[in-house]
């Protein structure tokens, strides 16, 4: 990663204006440099390790589309999916998820949506003067940006004088860096053909690795986290501490502290999504699959808190009205920056609660687009429209700190991962029992389908939905159309059948088949390696399948 990146990002955080929970507790004059009056002591290095991980990886001011990480690289995410569109030409989030061609079943003509291709048009936008349309620029920056963070943390953990169980104090702080690089690779492993193993403050090399690789590193890192926290001895101390690194405001809900065994239980239901996410399903082998049903044996419970973020009323880590793509896709009355698509929907069962108290019909139909972006379809927003009576969970509600942002794992993931395992290993209704546990869970009030004699193709496909609705809007739908093959061309076995499609005619046709053709792993962007040229036997830089 090149120092100059780094440097952007001082400017940048000295326009930054946090709420006053926010700005008290995150409140590090320079995040990538700090100086000796900042942590040279307990307070500061306890400051700049929780400051520096937030601002760093997770609002970083680049942002046109919301104002975080989980506005523009999660609306990334569920744009690649087919979860939303958006009629909107800010960073190209209109022509991103462009399929290759909507191939009709009832005679109509097939017609090719982008016949210059996904690929040939992102790689339009990658250049450093087109950095702010380029979407291979901003999960790179962030996630660099946050391991930058997590390597001043390891610096400093051992020379800083920590008073008192120093001992435990320095294994929480270890645990805490450890992880965070873990998560930034397992990020930038899962979705760039190449990426750059530094583990050096504010410098760089130019040896470009596999995602392969990438992911090896952030696995590495998990491990150490993981072998910090067992090393941990006092758990008072622990607890103090995190409480200390987790603003204030995300310790309610599902994000409280973590006790050390539910933090390693989070570290083991990343590990298992860095193997499920960047292996095709059939490739999948039995070993494979026994490694998921181990991690997630040892992952996330239902009683676990987990790492999540809260909306706020000012410009803090996410805004109340745009700070993640749940909150930019609902309405009314406010303009939506994304739009539900018409094959989200479709995946819902009839009776499920979700749906009906999230969804309602939009009665001016989105037509905006064409063929793949018309839809019958919106989703509401608790603050902004009365809900009806239903307990099931809430996707979008801009009242400051009531949306729950999930960065990691959770629950659900877990538990459908461990689903997946078991149905594709002949444990068809220890899978399903699973499942239905996801749909109590989020309270979807839907009759069991464990007992119910499904077959495995029949139990994969009730996974394959729940997967969809269950963690919508926290950024694994991508990966899940990726590993499934629907990403890719259907003349290499991809594509999806039987969509629902609403044609700008307003014909609704019900058997569809879309050819997406998308990249499965980026570019390197070109804000990196026109400044940091590849050295000689580095990977490819460019995703030589497309």
């Amino acid at each position: 990663m090149k120092k100059y990146k780094f440097q952007i990002i001082i400017v940048m955080l000295a326009g930054i204006v946090l709420s006053s929970s926010c700005k008290k507790e995150l409140n590090i004059q320079n995040p990538n440099s700090p100086t000796l009056a900042q942590a040279s002591t307990e307070t500061g290095l306890v400051s700049l390790a929780a400051g520096s991980i937030y601002v760093n990886g997770f609002m970083n001011g680049n942002y046109w589309l919301g104002n975080s990480f989980f506005s523009l690289e999660y609306g990334f995410d569920e744009l690649l999916a087919d979860d939303v569109a958006s009629p909107d030409a800010n960073q190209n989030v209109n022509v991103v998820n462009l399929p290759a061609s909507v191939i009709f079943t009832d005679g109509t003509p097939t017609v090719n949506v982008n016949p210059t291709s996904q690929s040939a048009n992102l790689r339009v936008n990658n250049t450093r003067a087109t950095q702010s349309q380029n979407m291979f620029y901003y999960e790179w920056n962030s996630m660099y940006q946050l391991n930058n963070a997590a390597n001043q943390i390891l610096a400093l953990a051992g020379t800083v004088p920590l008073s008192g169980d120093a001992a435990n104090k320095q294994a929480t702080l270890r645990a805490w860096a450890y992880w965070w690089k873990g998560y930034a690779y397992a990020r930038i492993g899962s979705i760039y053909y190449s990426g750059i193993i530094n583990n050096e403050i504010s410098a760089t090399n130019s040896n470009y690795v596999l995602s392969s690789a990438i992911i090896a590193e952030s696995n590495k890192n998990l491990a150490a986290a993981s072998a910090q926290l067992s090393s941990i001895s006092n758990t008072t101390t622990y607890t103090t501490l995190m409480a200390q690194l987790l603003p204030s405001f995300v310790q309610t809900g599902h994000g409280g502290v973590p006790t050390p065994a539910a933090f390693i239980d989070n570290i083991n239901t990343l590990e298992a999504r860095n193997l499920l996410a960047n292996t095709r399903t059939s490739a999948m082998t039995a070993a494979d699959w026994q490694t998921i049903i181990t991690l997630t044996t040892a992952g996330i419970q239902s009683s676990d808190n987990v790492f999540t973020l809260r909306t706020t009323s000012l410009n803090g880590l996410a805004s109340a009205t745009s700070g993640c793509v749940a909150l930019n896709t609902s309405g009314p009355p406010q303009n939506s920056i994304f739009q539900i698509q018409e094959r989200l929907i479709q995946d819902f069962k009839s009776g499920d609660q979700r749906f009906a108290k999230n969804f309602t019909a939009d009665t001016t139909i989105n037509q905006v687009g064409g063929y793949t972006f018309s839809s019958r379809w919106e989703l509401l927003n608790a603050a902004l429209t009365p809900r009806p009576a239903i307990n099931s969970i809430q996707y979008a509600d801009n009242t400051p700190g009531n949306q729950e942002i999930y960065i990691a794992g959770s629950y659900e993931e877990n538990a459908l991962m461990l689903a997946e395992a078991y149905i594709n290993t002949g444990q068809v209704e220890q899978g399903l029992a699973l499942v239905d546990a996801v749909r109590v869970y989020q309270q979807a009030g839907l009759a069991s389908v464990a007992g119910t004699g499904l077959t495995t193709a029949q139990a994969l496909e009730e996974l394959r939905k729940e997967r969809r609705i269950a963690l919508l809007f926290r950024g694994t739908a991508f990966y899940d159309a990726r590993r499934w093959g629907v990403i890719y061309d259907v003349s290499k076995g991809g594509g999806r059948t039987g969509c629902v499609v609403l044609t700008p005619d307003g014909v609704l046709h019900t058997n569809v088949t879309i050819n997406y053709n998308f990249m499965d792993y980026w570019d390197v962007p070109a804000d990196e390696f026109v400044l940091n040229p590849p050295a000689s036997g580095s990977a490819p830089i460019k995703n030589p399948n497309y």
